[in-house]
């Protein structure tokens, strides 16, 4: 039997939250508050996740990059969107240069 991977289960938990009780969870606390605050969260993290690096602190890095990919997840389940969905994605660019990809997107 193989355990369900983390981010999956993570995922599970911040879906969850969706309409849960205010009092109780910040997740549902950044669900009410909409897209746009959820959407500075996470641009917030990601500057956090930069410092980090420049500081070359591992231990903030690892930390700050949870963050961020907390905050991520809450923005993709405002989207609508699951892990697979981005999955599906990584996998759709494997194998494929970064300038090539970057190259083939419409603007």
């Amino acid at each position: 039997m193989t355990e369900e991977p983390i981010l999956e289960r993570l995922f599970r938990v911040v879906a969850s939250r969706q309409g849960a009780s205010l009092e109780r969870s910040y997740t549902a606390k950044l669900f009410q508050r909409g897209r746009l605050k959820i959407a500075q969260k996470v641009g917030e993290e990601a500057t956090e996740t930069v410092i980090a690096a420049v500081a070359q602190d591992k231990a903030a890095i690892a930390s700050e990059s949870a963050d961020l990919i907390y905050h991520l997840m809450v923005l993709w389940a405002d989207c609508g969107l699951e892990p697979k969905d981005i999955w599906a994605e990584l996998e759709r660019r494997e194998g494929i240069s970064g300038l090539e990809e970057k190259s083939s997107r419409t603007p």
